[in-house]
């Protein structure tokens, strides 16, 4: 089989996957049973960071007889394996993983976690030692530099410069280097280079011929360009971790939705605590006010009112009552109820979403970026140039220390350093623009898959509205009887209750209201019976189902019907205008009712809109749009949005999203404007051409530099100047995006 140029080079992200090791625990404990009749079992795999090593794992372990799916994350480094033939081992599997050349062992989320902080603790570090000595050298190498053109520093002198940025630089760089030397190494190992191998033997070269240089009292020294180049390359090497970091929490928020413990029924009519992982299908569970929903179930008896809004998108409360089904991660609001368990908890409508979005996060995370891609072509270029400089000059007749010299200023002149900044250089600075604007990026290419939309969708409560309802007809009611709903409204917490309590402004709660589970609450007035409620339960036998409403009445009077609307966004509709006007045409994608996304839709000025759609009709919609050649963008709001925000090519939530939303979206916006949708899409795709400039200089750079070191006419000195000149230039281009001001929209 040909390998992929991902594996032909290495792990083109620069880290070799670290030495096998065999895992600790025995992986037939932890096989489960599947969904379906097969069985299957979770690894966390270590050292597999690149689409290449994603391809061979998967493929691999796919070849073994009986597989029927392997799936890796290379986020999570979950890798998810499931197999029809209960004659296979699980030690198999992990044996396969490990002969690949990965660590493999059984996944526990904890130690996951671990690795993932101990790994960022470790660059951190890195890097700040690096930092250290290159400052602290600095202070030596100026004079140095400064006499290099006057001639006014002693030999002596300079030679104890020189001595002193050794005793700096070389432990340092042997200490802050070990990611680039042991990538480079385990590369070497297996008979490939990666782009850390020319990293490695410039700082390695650079230190030798700097402590040569000083062993002879020479001028040049190059300790100060060891201790940059490293500082610069730790930058962008830890910016991906850090970023790679924050995707690892959207399938964690979302199971933290979940109850951790449910009340289950015994035959007495006591309840006993289990854990919610313990519960199976027909136990009797008791879901009181305030609790979340456990598993998917069955409501047995009582009556109550839940929030499906993080579910469904739904902004009123859903009544429930004996017979009806509900799902997982529902909160309870006002009643006692009982259920019957129908599913696991691993098989609830929670942990499916959870899924689906631990899925979609395996799409981006496999996104190959484009220094990855140019690394393909720079690591053989500049090995061959090199090695040729130096062997041309020897031929020429040059002393070794000459050619050795030559190479080295080749090497260093062209280090990758311009290259590997050309897109953390350019997030950086986008991102701190952003994030001066309230809006928060979350992922490490989102500004990359951001430029290339051509197709945005929105969810509506919560985007394209505030999610905070207001009355509808207040011109249809009379102050008076504004006046006396508000006596019941104030009584009550429920957020329709309360918006009435705000349009009538402050006042006194009636006495000795009763709220009803499901139903409304009343009270007595002047010896009438008051109610304010559901339309069926204050005596309205036909309400208007496709508009969220509540019902007053008092004893042998007519009702009163208060209609809500969730509040737009002040500037959604010039928001949807200005995207109008770039070349889009926004659609609605909402779990709400019909009549009131049409309200919002026909307001902001959309003219395609599904309403009363589940969290999988969304994903199902973004996997149909993706299909055509669609690239999406995802503005969502809840945790029934996790998955559509997950299966988007990008994706978005406002700061007041759930926390699983907020996680799965690659950018967050705070406050009440939508606008910083149109900020996010004009610096993203300005960002992209500021790549591009980057890219273009650094190749340009290497093309005019490299000859120029080929032929002896810069020293290493002159060419870490180069080099880092490169790097400060690239990093002002960069710097462009804070001065640049939008224009319209």
């Amino acid at each position: 089989m040909t390998p992929s140029p991902a594996e032909a080079l290495g792990c083109p992200s620069g880290l070799e996957p670290p030495a096998p090791a065999a895992p600790a625990a025995d992986p037939r404990a932890f096989v489960q049973t599947g969904r379906t009749d097969g069985l299957s079992l979770e690894l966390l795999v270590r050292g597999a960071r690149c689409a290449g090593c994603l391809s061979k794992i998967e493929n691999g372990v796919r070849s073994l007889s009986g597989v029927t799916e392997a799936r890796l994350n290379l986020t999570t480094g979950r890798l998810s394996v499931a197999w029809s033939d209960d004659r296979i081992d699980p030690r198999t599997i992990v044996q396969k993983v490990v002969d690949l050349g990965y660590q493999a062992q059984p996944f526990d989320p904890g130690k996951a976690l671990a690795a993932q902080d101990a790994e960022g603790r470790h660059l951190l570090i890195c890097m700040a030692v690096a930092a250290f000595a290159a400052m602290n050298i600095m202070m030596f190498s100026v004079p140095i530099w400064s006499a290099h053109f006057n001639g006014e520093m002693a030999e002596g002198t300079r030679t104890m410069f020189h001595w002193i940025s050794a005793a700096i630089a070389l432990p340092a760089a042997a200490y802050a280097g070990m990611p680039f030397f042991k990538s480079a190494w385990n590369a070497l190992k297996k008979g490939r280079a990666n782009m850390d191998v020319p990293i490695s033997l410039g700082v390695l070269l650079a230190s030798s011929l700097s402590i040569v240089e000083t062993l002879r009292g020479g001028e040049h020294a190059y300790f100060d360009a060891v201790a940059m180049l490293l500082f610069f390359l730790l930058i962008g090497r830890y910016l991906d971790h850090a970023l790679r970091q924050k995707a690892r929490q959207a399938a964690r928020d979302l199971m933290a939705l979940q109850a951790v413990t449910a009340a289950r029924l015994q035959p007495d009519g006591g309840t006993i605590s289990v854990a919610v992982a313990d519960i199976r299908p027909g136990d009797r569970l008791v879901i009181m006010p305030g609790d979340r929903i456990p598993v998917d179930g069955t409501i047995e008896a009582g009556v109550s009112e839940a929030d499906f809004s993080l579910l469904t998108g739904e902004t009123a409360p859903v009544a429930l009552a004996q017979g009806q089904a509900v799902r997982a991660g529902a909160l309870n609001l006002s009643g006692r109820l009982v259920l019957v368990a129908d599913a696991r908890s691993d098989d609830s409508f929670l942990a499916e979403i959870a899924r689906l979005v631990d899925l979609g996060e395996q799409s981006k995370s496999v996104y190959v970026r484009w220094a990855d891609k140019a690394a393909k072509l720079y690591v053989p270029v500049v090995h061959s140039a090199a090695f040729l400089t130096a062997v041309i000059w020897l031929i020429l007749g040059a002393e070794p220390r000459v050619a050795i010299l030559n190479a080295c200023a080749v090497l260093i002149i062209t280090c990758p350093c311009a290259l590997g900044l050309a897109v953390p250089a350019v997030q950086v600075v986008a991102s701190g623009r952003l994030f001066a604007r309230g809006i928060l990026l979350k992922s490490g290419d989102a500004l990359e898959r951001l430029a290339d939309i051509d197709f945005i969708v929105f969810d509506k409560t919560g985007v394209l509205t505030l999610g905070q309802p207001h009355l509808l007809n207040p011109d249809k009611i009379t102050p008076d009887d504004l006046a006396r709903a508000a006596l019941l409204a104030r009584a009550s917490r429920h957020p329709l209750a309360r918006a009435i309590a705000r349009a009538a402004g402050p006042g006194p709660a009636a006495d000795a209201a009763r709220e009803v589970p499901g139903c409304g609450v009343e009270a007595d007035m002047n010896g009438l019976r008051a109610r304010l409620g559901r339309a069926s339960w204050v005596g309205v036998d036909k309400a208007h189902s496709d508009e969220t409403e509540l019902y007053f009445s008092v004893q042998g009077q007519e009702p009163i019907r208060f209609s809500f609307e969730d509040t737009l966004r002040s500037d959604a509709a010039r928001t949807i205008e200005a995207l109008t006007a770039r070349g889009f045409a926004p659609i609605i994608l909402s779990g709400d009712r019909a009549g009131s996304v049409a309200r919002a839709a026909d307001a902001a000025g959309i003219a395609t809109w599904f309403a009363e759609l589940t969290p999988f009709d969304k994903a199902a919609h973004l996997d149909r749009l993706k299909a055509e050649g669609r690239r999406v963008l995802m503005v969502g709001d809840g945790l029934n949005d996790a998955p559509a925000l997950a299966k988007a090519t990008v994706s978005m939530a406002p700061g007041t999203a759930a926390d699983a939303s907020q996680s799965a979206a690659d950018l967050v916006f705070q406050g009440e404007n939508l606008a910083s949708l149109i900020e996010a899409i004009d610096v993203a795709r300005l960002a992209k051409k500021r790549v591009m400039e980057n890219f273009w200089f650094a190749a340009l750079y290497n093309f005019i530099a490299s000859p120029i070191a080929m032929l002896g006419l810069v020293t290493p000195f002159i060419a870490a100047i180069a080099m880092s000149s490169s790097s400060i230039i690239v990093t002002l281009n960069a710097l462009r995006l804070t001065a640049w001001r939008q224009q319209g929209g």
